[in-house]
């Protein structure tokens, strides 16, 4: 199918994501009461935890990911819900890259990011970014908003194809290229940045001004609180 019209927006782009203070929940087994399997409430949500996979930046799958079940807060997933529900009337559907993330995991991108001969997926995923500098440009950080269980990472899928629609660079691509306002790409990866862009914002998420795959619910229900139960 081809990509539904979408009107230009008047949004002005997200302001980075605010400072994160240090604190964290107790390392626990258990899935909160509040955090939800997403499938429970989107059951036909395309999944594909790339952080369970080799297919990622570090080239192996990451602590804390032992199964591909998407995790979020509650009300982050009734939210998502609505967005899943207005592309399904175009034929269209989310695909989620990520969502929550144990502290465990990003604990498990420090180490990698200080091992500067580990670079077997260089070429795909930084290739114009020095690894030395991953933590200076902020691509690596010691919290992370995904931890807090309402952050996702996620793109829309043509039904017709099976196909992700092109939005210019891959999912977890380092570099300008991926940032919302870039420039240089054409006019259907623009078009199809704002259709992802538009119904996110429009169901009470903010975007991240680095990452045009990256959301976060605007009234999370734990915007202090780092979590680091198991993908399980």
């Amino acid at each position: 199918m081809r990509l539904v019209t979408v009107l230009v927006l008047t949004f002005f782009l997200g302001a980075g994501l605010a400072p994160i203070p240090a604190c964290s929940a107790p390392a626990d087994s258990v899935i909160p009461s509040d955090f939800v399997y997403v499938n429970e409430i989107i059951p036909d949500l395309h999944v594909n935890l790339r952080y369970h996979s080799p297919d990622n930046f570090m080239g192996r799958p990451v602590d804390g990911y032992e199964s591909d079940r998407l995790i979020l807060t509650h009300a982050a997933a009734d939210a998502l819900a609505k967005v899943q529900a207005e592309l399904r009337a175009h034929d269209l559907s989310l695909l989620v890259y990520d969502g929550y993330r144990p502290q465990r995991a990003v604990d498990h991108f420090i180490r990698w990011g200080r091992d500067l001969d580990d670079q077997v997926n260089k070429a795909a995923y930084y290739p114009d970014v020095d690894k030395s500098t991953l933590f200076a440009e902020g691509y690596i950080a010691d919290r992370s908003g995904h931890s807090r269980g309402s952050t996702m990472d996620l793109t829309v899928v043509d039904e017709a194809t099976g196909k992700p629609l092109d939005m210019g660079t891959p999912w977890d691509h380092f570099g300008p290229e991926s940032w919302p306002n870039y420039a240089d790409i054409t006019a259907q990866q623009r078009a199809n940045r704002l259709l992802l862009r538009s119904l996110m914002l429009e169901n009470g998420f903010k975007p991240y001004d680095e990452e045009w795959w990256h959301f976060t619910l605007a009234n999370e229900p734990y915007p202090d609180t780092y979590f680091d139960f198991p993908v399980r």
